[in-house]
């Protein structure tokens, strides 16, 4: 007979047992060309437009998919900026659509036959009217694999975080990338990003000791 005592006693397994912990990374130039070359090689327009658009976009992932042909065209054209208000915060962010997404989008709506009403990403499930989540997020780790990574390493927050990084590596302006991740406080995108840790590590590369 099992005791109180004796349950109490047992050993538990550790909550993070076989999970990784902390940020998931970005994804490095060269990955993406990689994810890029084959969608586009395999003929993969849906997917070649939903990424493209995460990268540029920023955006959580809930808010990707959610997004409608009017969020990032006007008739026939596709708009360099688009601005939407993030479901999480509540707070509008706009982000840019550079050449080669504007492009994909226009392949994707055209051979979809979308028009401006319709959910940009359509699910091809029964009664959902976009992607879920946690389809995209199975998505990205298709990326992933395509790349020779570990997709269990990453997640649709690695895309998000993709350009920002750059952005900041490039130019150390976190107030910039504040405002094109729609975070309230600036504190928050020095977590989100873990400068703190990149930028140390830096310093301390080029001291010779």
């Amino acid at each position: 007979m099992t005791t109180t005592a004796s349950l109490s006693a047992a050993p538990q397994a550790p909550w993070n047992k076989g999970k990784l912990i902390g940020q998931k990374p970005p994804l490095k130039l060269r990955e993406i060309w990689t994810v890029r070359t084959c969608l586009a090689l395999a003929g993969k327009t849906r997917d070649l437009a939903l990424f493209n658009l995460a990268i540029d976009s920023k955006l959580r992932g809930c808010d990707l998919v959610s997004l409608h042909v009017r969020d990032v065209a006007h008739g026939n054209h596709i708009l360099s900026r688009a601005s939407i208000v993030q479901q999480k915060t509540g707070m509008p962010v706009r982000f840019e659509i550079t050449e080669q997404t504007r492009e994909a989008l226009q392949a994707w709506i055209a051979q979809a036959e979308l028009s401006a009403a319709d959910v940009l990403f359509p699910s091809r499930q029964r009664g959902a009217p976009h992607l879920s989540t946690r389809q995209y997020a199975r998505m990205v780790k298709r990326w992933i694999a395509l790349t020779g990574a570990d997709p269990t390493e990453y997640g649709t927050h690695s895309l998000r975080r993709t350009k920002a990084t750059l952005i900041y590596r490039q130019t150390k302006n976190l107030r910039a990338v504040q405002l094109l991740l729609g975070h309230r406080k600036i504190e928050s995108t020095v977590r989100y990003l873990g400068v703190d840790v990149d930028d140390a590590l830096e310093m301390a590369e080029h001291i010779e000791c």
